[in-house]
């Protein structure tokens, strides 16, 4: 297993003491590659990194800090080349649903345990491992490994491992991404032959790539009062139906990612 390169911006010098330790502790490799007290030095320093093409894999982040809040820092961000995933870190449980609207990785409750820490790890290392290297753009992956997508007569080369799911809704296929989504003329059943087993059929109206399934669980279900499985997917926290002849292969699926 690779080695995740983690970096904290936190204000509170005890909340940094106690993650160091916790990571020291981890059952994922990783290595605190930096930390800083506030959030205006630590934007600076990724974005130096980023454009050095050094961009580290996770940032744990708070929310409530002096100067810049952490909810800011976490949308600039998205205008980096490679952001990092980023992990907020907090005592405040009431921005979870405003971080994940920021497609944030996961969301940590301080004070933080260690097994909730080993997960959330372990998640990242499988973004990371999915996500395409500096040397392997889009140019120079081989034609199995990308997605041609037409927009407006334009040719998109997209990575296969940059496909969160393909989603049939009415005449037509939604392609996702962590960033955009595309609108496509193609059947799931012949998208379904050309991933390959990237992907998994998780319902009849969708194809869920294996690494970005995060969750599967019984939830309401609004059409018609009772309850129904989804799978969720990282890093948009998206819910997506499975049926029940789908269950076990999702669930098996999960389980051989690890």
């Amino acid at each position: 297993m690779s080695t995740l390169k983690i970096v904290m911006i936190d204000d509170e010098p005890l909340a940094r003491m106690r993650i160091k330790s916790l990571l020291a502790q981890a059952s994922v490799p990783n290595e605190l590659v930096a930390e800083f007290g506030e959030s205006v030095t630590g934007l600076l320093w990724l974005q130096e990194q980023d454009q050095a093409g050094h961009s580290p894999d996770m940032l744990l982040l708070d929310i409530q800090m002096p100067g810049l809040d952490g909810m800011v820092l976490a949308a600039r961000l998205r205008d980096l080349k490679q952001p990092p995933a980023v992990v907020f870190v907090t005592a405040h449980a009431e921005h979870a649903l405003r971080a994940f609207d920021l497609a944030a990785a996961d969301y940590l409750t301080k004070p933080v345990r260690l097994e909730r820490l080993n997960a959330t790890l372990d998640r990242v290392h499988k973004l990371a491992v999915a996500r395409p290297s500096d040397a392997a753009t889009p140019e120079t992956l081989s034609d199995d490994e990308v997605f041609v997508v037409q927009d407006r007569g334009r040719l998109e080369r997209i990575p296969l491992t940059q496909i969160l799911y393909f989603k049939a809704e009415q005449k037509y296929v939604t392609l996702r991404t962590a960033e955009q989504s595309h609108v496509l003329a193609d059947s799931l059943t012949d998208l379904e032959h050309k991933v390959g087993e990237r992907f998994i059929r998780v319902h009849r109206n969708a194809l869920v790539s294996r690494h970005a399934m995060k969750a599967l669980e019984r939830r309401a279900d609004d059409a018609d009062g009772g309850e129904a499985w989804a799978v969720q997917v990282v890093p948009t926290m998206e819910w997506l139906s499975v049926s029940r002849r789908q269950v076990t292969a999702v669930r098996e699926a999960m389980a051989a990612q690890g």
